[in-house]
């Protein structure tokens, strides 16, 4: 099977193909394009071609093709789960979920599309201003330049498509090598919604090529990306005054105070740190437990994670899969080795066998082990005692990153200190830093990003302010 690029509204053959495997089973599962810089040219040409369709398309067009998306992926829920466990390697009751999420994005992406506004301003307020009347609008960007990693091939891609969309701009999305299925998936989807021809492109290949022409075209109008911090500064030197938000790393980590209730959390800490093989930004990384409380959350969470089930994705009771790929599993078992040399202490896991890492808990890790300050996007997780909430939050804030950060306390005073002191973008008070519902302010600080997603506040990254003034008095 070879699938095209998606140029114009219509599928585009390629000089090259690459083959895509899986990366649990290593079967073929398609041989897909790869653009070159003339196929990635066609694309952004298409994409400024239609900018003034987009730009002029009514707000209520506009949503209606985004909630037909939204209605068109909820009937083939079940086929777009599998294609995100096939290539992927995401447990399917995990893409079931990731789908259930991308269903409501779009549905949220289509409301949004209603609500793009601006505000009037008092220009009495100030001496001068008599006599003037002025107000705000909100105007496309035109051409986006979406990039996208591979850990939520549809739902973030969604992010990316949905609020471009919304705000009437044209797209060009260049999906991760390992999960372009999911992308090409909902092109066919936005061109059975309707979607104008060149509204939306989706061109695959090497990132060097297409990635850098679509970040440095001066026809392409702003830069959305997700994906490594290294890249993603790349990224920002290379795209000059173009506006550029970025979803970058982190080691997200949870704080564990003394009052909280242990074995009511323990399910929630496994699922944060293991689900899709911690291959998501804000996996649970890093967990400081109060002294008094260290052992019993030590003991209670090996034995939790132990109940995990390895296996094959499309099996509904697996809970841990193949990571990405081989590269990667094995750099995860050398960063775990390194930490063991450190002196931490392997209290489960540690082994890789055909592409899966066993869940693996580390003890005792010292601050400088890759598997502590680096984002580690694999099943480990390290459990570290401290001696108060205040050496915790010290060691949550010494990180290159501050996306989402969680505490486990019944203490209010501690946890309004725990918000004024974490440098993070989100702080989730008696939940793990992995909770994100799709239409929250979602970002972070430091090396976690520069702008935020979240359908509302993408769209205002994605949109222009312009100021419009009346002299009444002439």
């Amino acid at each position: 099977m070879k699938k095209h690029a998606f140029i114009d509204g219509t599928w585009v053959e390629t000089k090259n193909y690459t083959p895509l495997y899986s990366p649990y089973s290593k079967e073929k599962l398609a041989d897909i394009a790869s653009a070159d810089l003339a196929e990635t040219e066609l694309a952004i040409e298409a994409a400024v071609r239609c900018k003034p369709v987009m730009r002029n398309m009514p707000a209520h067009q506009r949503a209606r093709i985004l909630e037909t998306v939204s209605r068109l992926l909820e009937q083939r829920r079940e086929e777009a789960a599998r294609l995100i466990a096939l290539e992927a390697a995401k447990p399917i009751k995990a893409a079931l979920i990731e789908v259930d999420r991308t269903i409501q994005t779009y549905k949220l992406a289509g409301e949004e599309a209603k609500r793009i506004h601006g505000e009037t301003l008092a220009m009495d307020a100030v001496p001068g201003g008599e006599g003037r009347f002025a107000y705000t609008v909100r105007e496309p960007l035109g051409v986006v330049g979406a990039v996208t990693p591979f850990n939520f091939p549809m739902n973030l891609v969604a992010h990316k498509l949905g609020p471009a969309i919304a705000a009437g701009n044209t797209v060009v999305l260049k999906p991760a090598g390992q999960t372009p299925l999911s992308a090409f998936f909902i092109a066919e989807l936005f061109m059975e919604a309707g979607l104008p021809a060149g509204a939306l492109n989706v061109i695959t290949g090497a990132g060097r090529v297409i990635g850098d022409k679509i970040v440095e075209d001066p026809l392409v109008d702003v830069i959305t990306f997700t994906g490594s911090p290294s890249v993603g500064k790349s990224i920002r030197a290379k795209a000059g005054l173009k506006r550029v938000t970025l979803e970058l790393g982190s080691n997200s980590a949870v704080i564990v105070d003394s009052d909280a209730r242990i074995d009511s959390i323990i399910a929630r800490c496994v699922t944060g740190a293991f689900s899709f093989q911690g291959q998501v930004c804000i996996s649970l990384q890093r967990v400081y437990v109060l002294e008094d409380r260290y052992d019993e959350f030590v003991e209670k969470f090996v034995a939790a994670a132990k109940q995990l089930k390895l296996g094959d994705p499309l099996d509904a009771d697996t809970d841990v899969s193949a990571m990405i790929s081989e590269r990667e599993t094995e750099r995860a078992v050398e960063w775990i080795q390194e930490a063991a040399q450190q002196g931490a202490t392997v209290a489960l896991g540690g082994t890789a066998e055909g592409g899966i890492l066993a869940p693996t808990v580390l003890l005792n890790v010292p601050p400088d082990a890759q598997v502590s300050c680096k984002e580690v996007f694999a099943p480990i997780v390290l459990i570290n005692k401290v001696s108060s909430v205040e050496e915790a939050v010290d060691w949550v804030n010494h990180s290159v990153y501050g996306l989402q950060a969680g505490i486990y306390t019944d203490n209010l005073h501690t946890a309004m200190n725990a918000i004024d002191k974490l440098h993070v973008g989100g702080v989730m008070i008696n939940d793990i830093p992995t909770f994100r519902l799709d239409h929250m302010p979602y970002g972070g600080v430091k090396e976690s990003g520069v702008g935020r997603e979240g359908i509302k506040y993408a769209v205002e990254e994605l949109t222009e302010l312009k100021l419009v003034v009346f002299n009444r008095s002439r």
